[in-house]
């Protein structure tokens, strides 16, 4: 949708055409540097929806695997148990997804995203479950002093793919 209103400054509507003409699906359409972003990044934010639809939007770590992201149930303070998390409940509930991976910069010029919209599932155990702790332990240190081998993973197969800024 590229239709835009007297109200929109002239740089927001540049912007609006950039996102529309960077919508892609599938991981080979990423260019060298979406894929740079997304490897570097430490942080993401994990978009979820209950069955009537009420968003949560909340940080994550994450890492991805070339076909898959994944992020951990780890052992950061909660106020409830992993299986109850609001997260783990709406995935559950309803798989639709999406990961925002960013890059912010007071040049604005320099501005970056990857919108990434999928399917969740939750794993527990398995080869995948294996893999991506051994992954996430090497991406961040302190999960070398968690258990994330034995708690519940965030599995996210991208069905699309959105991204724009600089490369």
């Amino acid at each position: 949708m590229r239709a835009t209103c007297d109200c929109l400054s002239s740089a927001f509507r540049v912007f609006l055409l950039n996102v529309a003409d960077a919508r892609m699906s599938s991981i080979s359409d990423l260019s060298p540097s979406a894929l740079r972003l997304i490897r570097i990044a430490r942080l993401a934010h994990l978009a979820s929806a209950d069955v009537k639809g009420q968003p949560h939007v909340i940080p994550v770590c994450f890492v991805f695997d070339g076909k898959y992201f994944y992020s951990p149930i780890d052992e950061k303070p909660k106020r409830t148990t992993p299986v109850k998390l609001k997260r783990v409940r709406n995935l559950q509930e309803n798989a639709q997804t999406a990961l925002v991976i960013d890059r912010y910069s007071e040049d604005w010029k320099n501005l970056a995203y990857v919108l990434v919209y999928g399917t969740a599932k939750i794993l527990y155990r398995g080869a995948a479950h294996a893999g991506a702790a051994r992954r996430l332990r090497r991406k961040y240190p302190q999960y070398r002093h968690m258990a994330i081998h034995s708690r519940p993973m965030i599995q996210i197969r991208p069905v699309r793919w959105i991204f724009w800024g600089k490369p």
